[in-house]
C-alpha cells in the first residue's frame, strides 16, 4: 500500500490493522462489483435475440436499453448522498439484491413497455452502489495512493464486463431453449453469492474497527477535509450540491464525464450488434470478438490512474489528453476494417484509450477529498450515464438512418471535444472547496 515510514498517524500495530482492512474493503467491494454488471450489461449481448423474439427493432431496443441509463444517471445524482445518510453498507446491499430480483422479473415478460419500466427501475437500483463504494474507498486510502486504489476498483468494473460476456455465453449454452431470457436469470446467482462475501468483509470507515481516521501526509488536504466536514454538518444535506454546482471545474469535468459515457457505453452497447449485423457473425462469434473491448477497458481502468500517480505525479489531465487523441484516430479507422480479427484488435486498442473513467474517479477524489468524495463521484457518474443514456437513445436511429460508420465517427469527434475540455480544465482551480 505505502511505505511504513508514513503510518498516517497510527502506531505500527494500528497501521497493520488499517492496511489489512483497507485491502479487505477494496477487494470485497471490487469483487462484488465485478459480478454486479451481470445485471446491467447482459441486455447488450442478447439485444438482437430480444428484438427478434419480441417482434421489435434494434432501434427500439436501444430505447429500452437507455431506460437503465437515464434512471442510473439521476439515481447517481442523489444516491451518493443517500448512502452517506442511511449507511453505505446496507444501501449497497439493497441495491444489489433489488437489481437481481428485477432482472429475474424481466426474464418472464413479453411486453416491451413493461420491460422498459422494469429495466429503468433496475438502473436506479444499480446506481446505489458505485458512488457509495468509492466514497468508502476514500475513507481508507489516502490521497497519495488514491489513484492506485480507484484504478484497481475500476479495473474490477472493467473485468466485470468480461465476466458478463462469459457468463451470458455459458448461460445461453446451457439453456438454449430459454433464448434471451437465459441472460436475465442464472447470471444473477453469482451476483448474489458475492454479496455474502461483501457483507462479511466490508467496513465503511476505520472507526468501525476501533481506529481513528487516517491523517493525510498532505497537511493542507487534511485541514481542508476537516473544514469541509464541519461545513456539511452545519449546513445540511444539500450543501455539497450547492458547492459543487458552483464550481466551474466540476462542470467541465461533468462534460468530460458525459463524453466518456458516450464512448464507453456506445461501444459496449452497439459493438456486439455491429459484429452480427455488419460483419455477419453469429451471436456467439460476435461476443467472442467483442470481448476484447471490455478487456481493453479493464486494462485502462487500472493502468491509467496508476500512470497518473507514478509518471505524471498526480496530474490527471495529460493522460486524458493522450487517451482522447488515440481514441479519435481509432474510431475514424474502425469502420474501414471489414474483417473480424483486425476489427477485434482495434477494439482492444480503442477499449484502452477510450476508458478514461478510472482517471475521472481519481480526479473526483482529488477535488472532493474525504468529505465530498461520494457526492462528487455521484455527480460525475450522473454525467457519465447521461452520456450513456443519450447514445443508447440516439445511436440506434443514427445507425438506421446513416449506417454504422456514423456511430463510430461521432464517438471519435466527441473525444476531440474532450481533448479541448481537458486543456481548459488543466488550468482551472477549485474555488469553493
Amino acid at each position: 500500500m505505502v511505505s511504513p515510514k508514513n503510518t498516517y498517524g497510527y502506531s505500527p500495530s494500528e497501521y497493520t490493522l488499517f492496511k489489512e482492512y483497507a485491502w479487505k474493503m477494496l477487494l470485497s467491494f471490487g469483487l462484488t462489483y465485478m459480478f454486479f454488471y451481470n445485471g446491467r450489461q447482459n441486455i447488450n449481448l442478447v439485444m438482437t435475440q430480444m428484438a427478434e423474439g419480441l417482434g421489435s427493432t434494434t432501434a427500439a431496443m436501444g430505447v429500452v436499453s437507455s431506460a437503465l441509463f437515464w434512471c442510473y444517471a439521476f439515481g447517481q445524482l442523489i444516491n451518493g448522498r443517500l448512502g452517506a445518510y442511511f449507511g453505505y453498507k446496507y444501501f449497497i446491499m439493497f441495491g444489489v439484491i433489488s437489481s437481481a430480483i428485477l432482472n429475474v422479473l424481466i426474464s418472464f415478460q413479453h411486453s416491451i413497455p413493461v420491460i422498459a419500466v422494469l429495466w429503468g427501475l433496475n438502473g436506479f437500483c444499480q446506481s446505489m452502489v458505485w458512488a457509495n463504494g468509492l466514497g468508502v474507498l476514500n475513507k481508507w486510502w489516502p490521497k497519495k495512493e488514491r489513484g492506485f486504489a480507484s484504478g484497481l476498483t475500476t479495473a474490477f468494473s472493467g473485468m466485470a464486463q468480461v465476466v458478463t460476456y462469459l457468463t451470458i455465453l455459458l448461460c445461453m449454452e446451457l439453456n438454449p431453449q430459454w433464448g434471451w431470457r437465459a441472460g436475465f436469470r442464472f447470471p444473477m446467482v453469482p451476483m448474489v453469492l458475492m454479496l455474502v462475501v461483501f457483507g462479511l468483509m466490508f467496513k465503511a470507515r476505520p472507526e468501525a474497527i476501533g481506529l481513528k481516521p487516517f491523517e493525510e501526509e498532505d497537511k493542507e488536504a487534511a485541514k481542508r477535509d476537516a473544514a469541509l466536514t464541519a461545513k456539511i454538518e452545519k449546513n445540511g444535506y444539500l450543501y455539497p450540491y450547492k458547492v459543487l454546482f458552483r464550481e466551474p471545474k466540476v462542470i467541465v469535468f461533468c462534460l468530460i464525464s458525459a463524453i466518456a459515457g458516450v464512448g464507453r457505453y456506445g461501444l459496449l452497447t452497439w459493438v456486439p450488434t455491429y459484429f452480427t449485423e455488419s460483419l455477419g457473425l453469429s451471436i456467439k462469434e460476435g461476443i467472442f470478438s467483442s470481448i476484447l473491448l471490455p478487456f481493453g477497458q479493464a486494462c485502462a481502468m487500472f493502468v491509467f490512474p496508476l500512470i497518473t500517480d507514478k509518471i505524471f505525479k498526480g496530474k490527471r489531465e495529460p493522460m486524458l489528453a493522450l487517451a482522447s487523441i488515440i481514441t479519435f484516430c481509432g474510431m475514424i479507422c474502425f469502420p474501414l476494417i471489414r474483417s473480424q480479427m483486425p476489427a477485434s484488435i482495434m477494439l482492444f486498442v480503442v477499449g484502452i484509450s477510450s476508458m478514461v473513467t478510472g482517471v475521472i474517479w481519481a480526479v473526483a477524489g482529488d477535488m472532493g477529498g474525504r468529505a465530498f468524495s461520494s457526492t462528487i463521484v455521484g455527480v460525475l457518474d450522473w454525467a457519465v450515464y447521461m452520456g450513456a443514456a443519450i447514445q443508447a437513445s440516439v445511436f440506434g436511429f443514427m445507425k438506421d438512418s446513416f449506417g454504422w460508420p456514423a456511430i463510430f465517427i461521432t464517438i471519435g469527434c466527441l473525444y476531440i471535444i474532450m481533448l479541448a475540455l481537458t486543456l481548459v480544465a488543466r488550468k482551472m482551480k477549485m474555488r469553493h472547496i
